[in-house]
């Protein structure tokens, strides 16, 4: 149970991001683009539709390892494209886009810890010991 809500705290951020970047990608492809990723407002929307699924898949439980997975692909570059705080001028766009970077290893270590956690009847055996 508890494994469960933590799994779907951990996914809204990913359902809420990705939402907003299939729906309204913004600014996000000038961003992509400077890293000379093809058809950038194509992979924005097609990064926020991968998060919106995987990052559903995660909080109903559907899969979770996979969707971790496939998060945790998504996130890596997102984190180096989105939050590219070494290249910031202003020291408080330096200070938040470093913020941003920072959370989203975080993010990326709760992924980690869906990745390595044992799976069904182990699971529940040793649920009460980790």
């Amino acid at each position: 149970m508890i494994r469960a809500l933590a799994r779907s705290l951990l996914a809204v951020i990913f359902i809420k991001g990705g939402a907003d970047a299939f729906l309204n990608p913004g600014g996000r492809p000038a961003r992509v683009a400077r890293f000379g990723v093809p058809q950038p407002e194509r992979a924005v929307v097609l990064n926020g539709a991968t998060m919106v699924v995987a990052g559903s898949a995660l909080a109903l439980g559907w899969f979770p390892r996979l969707a971790a997975a496939v998060l945790l692909a998504s996130l890596v570059p997102t984190t180096i494209v989105g939050h590219p705080f070494w290249q910031e001028r202003d020291p408080q766009t330096h200070q938040a886009q470093q913020t941003q970077f920072f959370k989203n290893l975080g993010l990326m270590g709760g992924l980690l810890l869906v990745l390595l956690e044992e799976s069904g009847a182990k699971a529940a055996q040793t649920g009460a010991q980790g």
